[in-house]
């Protein structure tokens, strides 16, 4: 079975940075099977009823400002998968989510910048789905948990987001680490290993510093969802954690 995989995405030059993270990514295709198509949340798309997208040809959204020129260059051209997009909607009726489907919108940075390291040449199916940040922990989890049985198809499941995004904290000149983003992501490994989803659905109450880590929760949501899609086994593996900025968290999670 496909593990499911919570990817941080970081800031959009993450595409053309060459460090300890985008090696991991660059090598991450060569680790698993290849995929017959991807299914991805993206913390930048945000509705407020769950959204799937039924595109045939993905358009490259540059949503962001100020970063090197480069970047408004790359595209990624995925094509998409109406079948698996009808699928996906099934499974959410199935299990009681409400969903749509939209039939325009390209793929926003959280999307192709993380994509486009793992399969430069966009020649995998995606199905982009949103983010809605007013649901409950439990309810995102259970999101995650209704796609779960895509992963016997060989679908990759990935959420995309960050477990420490702060941007108002950032330290653009930092070397050095935060102490209490580690503290934050330090009570997630624990918690997670543990898979102990009632503390996790709770991180806002329980955890050290959580106000300062996810002071709004859309980039965390994705990493629920992708936990939630391997509810089945319930097996958590860090892959890579590190930082920039001194606090913007670049982790990589395995749920098997």
């Amino acid at each position: 079975m496909m593990p499911s995989y919570f990817i941080a995405h970081g800031a959009p030059s993450l595409v053309l940075e060459e460090h300890a993270y985008t090696d991991l990514l660059k090598n991450f295709a060569d680790q698993i099977t290849k995929p017959k198509a991807i299914v991805l949340f993206s913390a930048h798309w945000e509705e407020s009823v769950q959204t799937v997208s039924t595109v045939d040809e993905y358009s490259t959204i540059y949503d962001f400002g100020g970063f090197q020129d480069e970047l408004y260059r790359i595209t990624y051209p995925a094509k998409g998968d109406r079948s698996l997009s009808d699928q996906i909607q099934a499974l959410f009726t199935k299990h009681g989510i409400e969903s749509t489907l939209d039939e325009k919108r390209g793929l926003d940075h959280g999307a192709w910048a993380v994509l486009k390291l793992i399969y430069p040449n966009a020649d995998i199916p995606v199905v982009a789905l949103s983010v809605n940040r007013y649901l409950t922990n439990e309810q995102q989890y259970e999101i995650g948990k209704a796609l779960s049985s895509l992963r016997e198809q060989d679908v990759l499941i990935i959420g995309s987001g960050g477990t420490v995004h702060n941007l108002m904290g950032l330290n653009w000149r930092s070397d050095g680490i935060d102490a209490w983003a580690e503290a934050f992501d330090s009570w997630l490994q624990s918690k997670l290993e543990t898979w102990d989803t009632a503390s996790l659905f709770n991180y806002s109450e329980l955890a050290p510093y959580a106000r300062e880590a996810v002071p709004s929760n859309e980039h965390f949501i994705p990493f629920l969802i992708a936990m939630g899609a391997g509810d089945k086994d319930r097996k958590a593996q860090l892959l890579h954690r590190s930082y920039q900025y001194g606090n913007l968290s670049l982790s990589c999670w395995q749920f098997d």
